[in-house]
């Protein structure tokens, strides 16, 4: 089908495009400008007075695996509660939706991608069937390591780096990953010998090596197997106070190598102030002047009840004393990771949360270049993906978050410098952190753009003062070429809930190479301990086909040369 958008504002920041101008898709993809004329069109729609961007993606949202049917589980008692009082529960009461819903809403918002950032290897296979049953939504993984045990006691044997880079790129290409994430360096798995934190400089009870050699091997690792993505982080100390300086002190860890921070604000907290924490957003963000190789997400915190879910074991099981309701759920994992699920309220009136939300908006507002911050809760562990509009709102409207500063608790906004700050996001600013940069900071050169060849994932915003509504009820939302939602005669958004069920799964991983041999030595070493054989990990191609119901594989990452 070829379908005109016509004469909206195109702002489209990886093709340089931000004017009026018509946008033409062909089947499946972005057309040329004047590939045809109007008279061939076989859909028109009407996009005077609004903004067109590329679909939306979302780098970090916990949408597949086992630590959200734990998380579903726990919540159920509400989950139900919530259903019987509103007949269909309107997205802000959706704390953890299922996966299908999960795929509507994040559509009916623009978003067309979705990135699982925590797959732990054995759970994978069980992560893809679950975001396979999200279709229109472009999906992805994250290999988990870090806390391994055949890694950790490669790196205390001094393991040569050419054969931690095989286990690395072998585990990536097994469990069909685009990325690889470490949580807590080493500290889930001392958790596993009685040590309840582990700092960056800290050494492990059993293997003698610290967090810092953790992240310093991996890095080098990632880059190395010529992965696009950096090492995403979950630094240590997650909610400490006084935890920038395990954060600072991860950076220089690093050792120059690229690295991703992710929900950074949870890792920026000084240990100032009667209270004994304080914002630490100024420090952090100096940091990312003096180091290029670092680029962060924010992991926004937004009032009301979520469940926090996360393979922070140790941190979760300090956690679970602050459960509401008062119930959670600690979990190790064979000898890969571990998992912690504790529901959690966010309160304005309380010191702490007034502050985690005012130090994440601080780090959106103080670090200049949009290309290096991304806008994410963490879902749904600082708030529900569906906050985002509400989030967009706030950063692009001064006034609205000096209201709300006044509604927190009067000690967090003097711990804070939020209500010092002029600066308001505009339109390009935010496809910038939610389109293009995305895009390029994963490697999905088919993504987050709308020039010829793209995928026609494309969204029409009926330009509005208030972005907050702009960005909730788009006008049109069309993935892979197809319209699959529109906004009605009341301005809400609705979902084509026949066109996006009749669209493909589409997935997204990394293909690289590894040396058999060593893969074998490696495999020898892993069974010793494992309950199964490291084979087993391995996806097949057939096994992928059936995951993704038949779907072909999208594409995989870029190449870099070591």
């Amino acid at each position: 089908m070829k379908i005109l958008i016509q004469g909206g504002h195109v702002i489209d920041p990886a093709s340089g495009v931000d004017e009026v101008r018509d946008l033409w898709i062909d089947g499946k993809q972005i057309a040329a400008m004047d590939s045809f004329t109007a008279q061939q069109a076989d859909r028109c729609i009407d996009a005077s007075g609004c903004v067109v961007m590329a679909g939306g993606i979302d780098l970090h949202t916990h949408i597949g695996g086992g630590k959200l049917s734990i998380a579903r589980m726990l919540l159920q008692d509400q989950i139900d509660a919530e259903t019987r009082q509103h007949a269909i529960a309107a997205a802000e009461y959706e704390v953890l939706p299922s996966a299908g819903v999960t795929a509507q809403r994040y559509l009916a918002m623009g978003y067309t991608a979705g990135f699982e950032p925590a797959m732990i290897p054995c759970n994978a296979r069980a992560a893809h069937a679950e975001m396979a049953d999200m279709p229109g939504l472009t999906t992805g993984g994250f290999c988990l390591l870090g806390n391994d045990d055949l890694l950790l006691r490669l790196i205390s044997e001094s393991a040569p780096q050419a054969l931690i880079n095989d286990y690395v790129a072998w585990m990536v290409t097994a469990t069909r990953s685009l990325a690889v994430k470490v949580v807590n360096a080493g500290g889930i798995n001392a958790f596993k010998f009685g040590q309840r934190e582990l700092d960056v400089d800290q050494v492990h009870p059993r293997y003698g090596i610290t967090p810092a050699d953790v992240i310093r091997t991996l890095a080098r690792a990632v880059s190395e197997i010529g992965l696009v993505h950096p090492l995403h982080v979950h630094c240590s100390n997650l909610g400490v106070p006084g935890n920038i300086r395990s954060t600072l002190a991860t950076i220089q860890a690093a050792d120059g190598f690229p690295i991703h921070l992710t929900h950074a604000q949870f890792h920026s907290y000084d240990d100032s102030s009667d209270h004994g924490m304080s914002s630490a957003a100024v420090q952090l963000a100096e940091a990312l002047n003096q180091h290029p190789n670092v680029t962060i997400d924010v992991g926004q915190v937004m009032f009301g009840q979520t469940v926090t879910v996360s393979a922070d074991a140790a941190h979760q099981f300090a956690n679970r004393l602050h459960a509401t309701p008062k119930k959670s759920a600690i979990v190790d994992v064979e000898c890969e990771a571990g998992c912690g699920v504790v529901p959690f309220r966010y309160r304005r009136k309380q010191y702490v949360n007034a502050l985690q939300w005012a130090i994440g908006l601080e780090l959106f507002l103080m670090i200049d270049d949009p290309s290096r911050v991304f806008l994410t809760t963490d879902h749904p562990n600082g708030a529900p993906f569906t906050a985002y509009p509400h989030l967009i709102g706030l950063l692009a409207d001064r006034s609205l978050r000096e209201t709300a500063l006044a509604e927190l608790h009067p000690d967090a906004k003097a711990a804070s410098s939020l209500s010092g700050i002029e600066r308001e996001y505009g339109l390009h600013e935010l496809a910038v952190m939610t389109r293009s940069a995305p895009a390029n900071i994963l490697g999905l050169k088919d993504h987050g753009r709308l020039s010829q060849g793209a995928a026609a994932d494309v969204v029409v915003y009926q330009r509005q003062d208030n972005l907050e509504a702009m960005f909730r009820s788009p006008q049109s939302v069309l993935a892979q070429g197809a319209v699959v939602a529109s906004a009605g005669t009341d301005g809400e958004t609705r979902l084509d809930y026949a066109a996006a069920s009749r669209l493909q799964h589409r997935a997204i991983h990394a293909s690289l190479d590894f040396d058999s041999a060593n893969v074998d030595q490696l495999r020898q070493r892993y069974n010793e301990r494992s309950t199964f054989d490291m084979q087993h990990l391995w996806i097949s191609d057939d096994q992928w086909a059936e995951f993704l119901q038949g779907s072909p594989i999208e594409a995989s990452t870029r190449r870099r040369t070591a």
